[in-house]
């Protein structure tokens, strides 16, 4: 139980600091001059819609989970921990045929501000980090609070590191090589994955 909870934990801090979630707003935001303030409420906004998205489907599969352990009896020892190394590895193998966001394509918005921010929100809540749902499933053989325990560590890293993030780089976004740290984010992903897998069979 402990290796999900780690894994969870790690794949939250990685979703709140790799830039591809935030960037776009900052991008516009410094483009537009938006200030400091106005950049914060928006990565907010936006962050927690994409938050809610990924812990909706989460609970979903974290309630499947929870049925498969009671009518599978090998369903936590064999099953969960295959289903997080292939899909480690699947990222591990994504890692190098993905096209990652690019930092000097600067998004060139024409419309009013609150459609952006508009359009943000919707494409945020659209786009939910699929990577943490493999630990929704794995947490729904220990129960329902393992579920809702994971929903509540993701929910909170990833919101408040992405505004923490947003608000670091609004002063000095070309300091930190963001695309290198963006285009490692697929394999770092992978190896927590088929990590957490490995451990949770030998000690689930």
């Amino acid at each position: 139980m402990y290796s999900i909870f780690i894994g969870s934990l790690l794949l939250s801090f990685l979703h709140a600091v790799i830039p591809n979630h935030w960037l776009p707003v900052l991008a516009i935001g410094k483009k537009d001059n938006w200030t400091l303030q106005e950049v914060t409420r928006v990565t907010f906004i936006s962050g927690l819609a994409h938050a809610l998205s990924t812990v909706a489907i989460g609970i979903i599969l974290g309630l499947l989970g929870l049925q498969l352990a009671t009518k599978i009896e090998y369903f936590t020892h064999f099953i969960a921990p295959g289903i997080l190394i292939l899909l480690g590895a699947f990222f591990i193998y994504q890692h190098h045929r993905h096209k990652h966001f690019h930092l000097h394509k600067t998004p060139k918005p024409t419309l009013p501000k609150n459609k952006i921010i508009l359009a943000l929100v919707v494409a945020m809540f659209l786009s939910p980090c699929m990577e943490i749902e493999a630990y929704f499933l794995l947490a729904g053989a220990y129960g329902l609070w393992a579920v809702i325990s994971i929903a509540a560590l993701y929910l909170t890293i990833s919101v408040s590191g992405m505004v923490l993030w947003v608000r670091l780089a609004y002063k000095g976004i070309l300091k930190l090589n963001w695309h290198t740290l963006e285009h490692k984010s697929g394999i770092i992903t992978g190896w927590t994955l088929v990590v957490t897998g490995i451990i949770t069979f030998f000690i689930s």
